[in-house]
């Protein structure tokens, strides 16, 4: 028997749906549009495809934004005084900083510099400090986008054994903290992995619950997993493929096609989790214009 699809893109559409109704409640109340601010340094290729895609999911939902493309060989303290010059700047709700930067400047020292209330990736230390207290704040958008996609399919979390296999402060680490916090959608028992974990499959074997954000392609298969696990693959590789048009084709972490015939659900990659994320950068945006994540 082959699992169920969980059909991100679909969800996707129907936040989108919802935020722009929100926006437009918003803005009938008097209120200004939204806007997001997003920072761009270098040309790299992945992230203009990234920021574009950003950008119009903002012209979707009817949230403004502007994008600012700076030279990869800006300083450290030239960007983060342009970061400083927006937290100040009233008409800025979200402040985005596409990663990866340049080598030469800190990621952490540039997240730092954002106002913890604009940071609408989640990625702020009193952000990450706040989720892991349970507190309100910004969510990472990945994991928060997995979240949801386990509540839209009534998919339970409260008591399973959920195992993690990846341990980035973007994905794996925060996923964790969702997944375990006293509260509606977690109370899960959580085991976390990582690249340096032995016998991956002792721990991947006994999940209920298995998200995979490890960058490896097609990592976890059929044998790992037990009969009838939930499958949330973050994973998205290239591998070279001469058959399709662009020469590559995109895969997940996990070994789609062998393990589905275990799994009860499972995502697609492309069209699982990749527009959750987006779909949540839209809903932290906002809340940031509605100043309503942080208690006043």
């Amino acid at each position: 028997m082959s699992a169920e699809i969980i059909d991100g893109k679909m969800v996707a559409e129907l936040l989108y749906k919802r935020v722009k109704e929100d926006v437009q409640q918003w803005c009938k109340k008097g209120n200004r549009r939204p806007f997001l601010q997003v920072i761009l340094v270098g040309d790299e290729p992945a992230s203009i495809i990234y920021t574009g895609t950003k950008t119009k999911a903002c012209q979707q939902v009817g949230i403004e934004t502007d994008t600012m493309v700076l030279q990869d060989t800006i300083s450290e303290n030239e960007l983060t005084e342009i970061i400083h010059s927006c937290n100040t700047n009233y008409d800025i709700d979200g402040i985005l900083v596409q990663m990866p930067l340049p080598s030469h400047l800190s990621k952490y020292s540039v997240i730092e510099a954002i106002d913890h209330r604009k940071d609408v990736d989640g990625f702020h230390p009193m952000n990450v400090g706040r989720l892991s207290l349970d507190q309100p704040c910004f969510k990472s958008c990945t994991p928060a986008g997995v979240m949801e996609l386990l509540k839209y399919y009534s998919i339970p979390v409260k008591s399973k054994h959920a195992v993690v296999v990846g341990a980035s402060t973007i994905v794996g680490s925060p996923m964790a903290v969702m997944l375990s916090r006293e509260n509606s959608t977690g109370k899960a028992t959580t085991t976390i992995c990582h690249k340096y974990t032995r016998d991956l499959t002792a721990h991947t074997i006994g999940a209920d619950i298995l998200i995979v954000a490890a960058g490896q392609p097609n990592l976890i298969k059929a044998e790992m997993v037990k009969q009838g696990v939930v499958i949330i693959d973050v994973g998205i590789n290239r591998i070279a493929d001469e058959t399709h048009e662009k020469g590559y084709r995109l895969v997940g972490d996990v070994d789609f096609e062998s393990v589905r015939i275990k799994a009860s659900w499972i995502t697609p990659v492309p069209g699982g989790v990749g527009p959750m994320t987006v779909a949540m950068l839209m809903k932290n945006t906002l809340l940031a214009a509605k100043k309503s994540v942080y208690p006043k």
